[in-house]
């Protein structure tokens, strides 16, 4: 549609073009080849309109879409802790005897009630915030009132701790508590936690303040990584961030290598940051092989693709020792078995059965 009627734009320029220039001509002394000379100015000149106007009526959506809303954030914080419904509140001051030592319930409305003052609203306010209403409204009843207000319950406001933790579930945030208080709320990170913590924060708290934040698919929430290791070690302590109400922090289980066999450490590892480490580096952190292993039977069942069973891939550890062949590189979830001189299948079975079930299974953390 926008084709045609370019064109017809364009014929009706040609038409009006050249009349103009009959009439320049018949007034200009070289007559037809001055004719010539203007149809050919002005029809070039007419080509290149007719195009932007084509051209621009094409890309009008392409200008509307990128006027799309996108998610943005204010960067609120809110440094303080804010009351909402079922907190439980501690009130007292003159002529308020009545509520000592009895807490105050804020209802699902955010109202609590006072004597002389009735019903507050005070959901959503920080505790300092809430006396200076109190004093305001009780003001019509006592003279200078000093009333005092301390939180003796928090209920309002949850952050979900999940994953390999050993207390996951829901946990109240209370004043100011970072990324590490709140795994220790959660009863700290389990052996075989990662140490990629991944924090989805909802918009009305504002983005999450680390570089790599970003938003969800709906746009409705922040969301990033932090690494546990560096964040532990001080390496980066600006990424243990402030944690806000209805936060999520999930933390991964981690992949592991096992190794497992005639070695004088047997268990599972912490892969953590490294995506593999080799069969040595493996053997090194299982402390070396016991005096009855057989090393140039090793084996490494790893775990088919898309699929629960395991193939076993053969490796001589002795000759990688010796340097005589490359040292073999094992993937996450991989079995490095290293047999005795006698009872191999067996042992070996009965270890990759404790290893599904997760029982008597050392697991280890690669310092």
């Amino acid at each position: 549609m926008n084709l045609r009627c370019g064109k017809d734009r364009a014929a009706q320029m040609r038409m009006s073009m050249d009349q103009n220039a009959q009439g320049l001509a018949s007034r200009h002394p070289c007559g037809q080849k001055a004719r010539s000379m203007i149809v050919s100015r002005l029809m070039a000149l007419g080509l290149a309109s007719a195009g932007v106007i084509s051209g621009s009526s094409a890309q009008s959506p392409a200008v509307a879409a990128s006027n799309e809303p996108k998610a943005t954030c204010d960067n609120q914080i809110r440094s303080t802790y804010l009351l909402g419904p079922d907190d439980q509140l501690d009130i007292s001051g003159l002529e308020l005897s009545d509520l000592s030592n009895k807490p105050v319930r804020i209802d699902g409305e955010g109202d609590v009630e006072v004597p002389l003052a009735g019903r507050v609203h005070v959901a959503g306010l920080t505790v300092q915030q809430t006396e200076r209403d109190l004093d305001k409204v009780l003001t019509k009843y006592i003279r200078n009132p000093q009333v005092v207000v301390n939180v003796a319950e928090v209920r309002s406001q949850p952050v979900s701790v999940l994953g390999a933790v050993n207390s996951p579930g829901v946990h109240q945030v209370q004043g100011h508590k970072t990324v590490l208080e709140m795994l220790a709320s959660a009863g700290g990170v389990r052996q075989d936690a990662g140490y990629s913590i991944r924090i989805t924060r909802q918009l009305e708290w504002g983005c999450i303040p680390l570089p790599a934040a970003q938003f969800d698919a709906s746009g409705k929430f922040s969301v990033a990584e932090v690494n546990l290791r560096k964040i532990m070690d001080a390496k980066t302590p600006e990424e243990n961030i402030q944690i806000f109400p209805h936060d999520v922090i999930s933390v991964p289980k981690a992949e592991m290598v096992y190794v497992i066999g005639e070695v004088h450490r047997s268990g599972g590892f912490v892969l953590g940051e490294h995506k593999s480490i080799s069969v040595l580096q493996a053997l090194s952190l299982a402390e070396g092989l016991n005096s009855g292993a057989d090393p140039r039977h090793a084996k490494i069942l790893r775990l088919k693709a898309d699929a629960d069973q395991r193939e076993e891939l053969k490796v001589d550890v002795k000759d990688a020792l010796n340097g005589k062949k490359p040292d073999f590189p094992l993937q996450g979830e991989d079995i490095l078995f290293i047999p005795g001189s006698t009872g191999k299948k067996a042992a070996l079975r009965s270890l990759e059965a404790a290893i599904q079930t997760g029982t008597s299974l050392a697991i280890w953390r690669v310092p």
